[in-house]
């Protein structure tokens, strides 16, 4: 049992037979925005991200590049390393299934579901699709395809099976004890119904191609992609070492974040893995949504693939993780279009949440000596908005624990609403000239506010948000969220300030710029 302080969250790990788009970004950054949040609350956490290398998409893919899948697997690999680079992506593992400590973990599962008895040598015949490694049955195809859209084949070769149909009542009964496992519950019902529809033994292993992991006592087979890959969130806290102290820690995962395309073998063969290894399942799995182009299907074919490397470049790295945290609802599906971005960017960022830090720090510049003001008695007015201010940790946190990082930004917009309403009632600008006191109260409460919204926006712009945290000297040691609240670490009156400048500059057209 994971220690109830700590917290392991997990992307799926990204299949090498392409470069990282929009998508592989999206899913990430959620996982490193709860990774994040979970620090800075006083969590030990464990936030693992890598590739997926081996299968006979990987080996045609490299045999295309003219490369061997090993040379090919490190390259892709780099990838999305560089990715996550970009990103600013904070995790604490990189793991590559190619690498001896997950491929070792690898055939110790396998060995265990042996010795379960849930494994047994057959023939497999019927339809696989290479593009999503998968098997389907002939009542899955649509117009002869996968339900995915992907070409199939016919596959008949010798093949070791996972007894997945042994699995279906004691599956059901975990569900039902777990109601929350799969979240959103919208997917939940999906999986419930797919199992309850009944389920067929899984093939588990393939002969017709040799790049994967062998089958132990049987190197003619390789492990069947998906139960390599599901393996890593594991191997890479040191299975089968479960006595480690990583596995002791962290396993159970708290989330596995994945894309709804991949939740089946997830939340049905992956549980049914574990149990029948006799170790715990996850004890959620997240399936959000995809993203659309300008209203249109992101594809290769329609050149509309949207390169997070691209975005960065064009509108900057906090800018698009915000963007990507706060334009959907984790879960649902979404569009980017180059206007929505733009919204974000000039409207949330630049005019609510960077004006307002803007013309706070000026004020403070300007009227203060560049000092941190001293407070005087507090109105009702002030009263409220520091209120605001100290109830937002408990707000974002019930939203964080349930992946909602659009839940959590637009409660922190709220406060920074209610700031800006707050600037102009109070007007600071006038009392300077008839009440110097009362002004200082007023940019002390303001800063105070400032100093909550940058702390708790650390999980999704931590680059702007370390900015202004050091506009306003807030020390590297009252940055976590321990700093927030009536009791917290309060701005010390007579603290020196840098000289303020802006952090959201607003997005300015090519051509408006020229």
């Amino acid at each position: 049992m994971a220690a109830s302080d700590a917290f392991y969250v997990t992307t799926p790990i990204y299949y090498v037979n392409d470069s990282p788009h929009i998508g592989h970004a999206y899913t990430t950054l959620a996982c490193d925005a709860l990774a994040r949040f979970m620090r800075l609350d006083g969590r030990r956490v464990r936030f693992l991200t890598g590739t997926d290398e081996h299968g006979q998409k990987v080996e045609k893919a490299a045999d295309a590049a003219g490369l061997d899948p090993q040379s090919f697997t490190d390259r892709v690999s780099e990838r999305f390393r560089d990715l996550a680079a970009a990103m600013n992506f904070s995790h604490d593992d990189f793991i590559r299934t190619t690498e001896p400590r997950h491929k070792a973990g690898v055939a110790a599962l396998w060995q265990r579901l042996v010795a379960s008895g849930d494994i047994y040598l057959g023939k497999y015949a019927g339809w696989y699709s290479v593009r999503d490694e998968a098997f389907y049955t002939e009542s899955e195809l649509v117009d002869g395809k996968a339900p995915t859209g992907a070409p199939v084949e016919w596959v008949e070769e010798p093949s070791y099976f996972f007894r997945l149909s042994a699995w279906q009542e004691r599956l059901l009964a975990f569900y039902e004890t777990n109601p929350d496992f799969v979240m959103p519950q919208t997917r939940m019902n999906e999986v419930v119904s797919f199992v309850k529809g009944g389920l067929q033994d899984l093939s588990v292993s393939r002969t017709t191609f040799a790049w994967g992991i062998p089958v132990p006592g049987d190197p003619g087979h390789v492990v069947y992609v998906w139960l390599d890959a599901l393996a890593n969130y594991i191997t890479a806290l040191g299975y089968p070492d479960t006595g480690g102290e990583l596995y002791r820690t962290f396993w159970p995962a708290d989330f596995h974040v994945v894309g709804k395309d991949i939740l089946r073998f997830h939340a049905v063969y992956w549980p049914a893995f574990l149990m029948s290894a006799g170790l715990e399942p996850p004890r959620h799995v997240f399936a959000h949504g995809w993203w659309t182009v300008e209203g249109q299907k992101m594809s290769k074919s329609l050149g509309n693939v949207v390169s997070p490397f691209d975005l960065i470049a064009k509108y900057g790295l906090d800018q698009t993780r915000y963007f990507l945290l706060r334009e959907i609802a984790f879960g649902s599906d979404g569009d980017f279009s180059h206007a929505a971005m733009v919204r974000r960017i000039n409207h949330d960022l630049a005019n609510d949440y960077g004006n307002l830090a803007q013309r706070v720090l000026s004020m403070v510049a300007k009227n203060c000596g560049g000092r941190v003001p001293e407070p005087g008695p507090l109105t009702d007015a002030d009263e409220a908005l520091l209120e605001a201010a100290h109830g937002l940790l408990p707000r974002v946190r019930g939203f964080m624990q349930e992946i909602a990082g659009h839940k959590a930004l637009e409660a922190i917009w709220e406060v920074c609403g209610e700031a800006n309403r707050y600037v102009d009632a109070q007007a600071p600008w006038s009392l300077r000239k008839t009440d110097p006191a009362r002004m200082a109260t007023v940019l002390w409460v303001l800063a105070e506010t400032v100093r909550h919204l940058a702390t708790l926006t650390q999980p999704f712009m931590p680059g702007a948000s370390a900015k202004l945290l050091d506009l306003l000297a807030v020390p590297v040691a009252d940055r976590a969220f321990t700093a927030l609240g009536p009791e917290g670490a309060k701005l010390v009156p007579g603290t020196v300030l840098p000289a303020p400048s802006g952090v959201f500059p607003r997005y300015v057209e090519p051509a408006e710029a020229a």
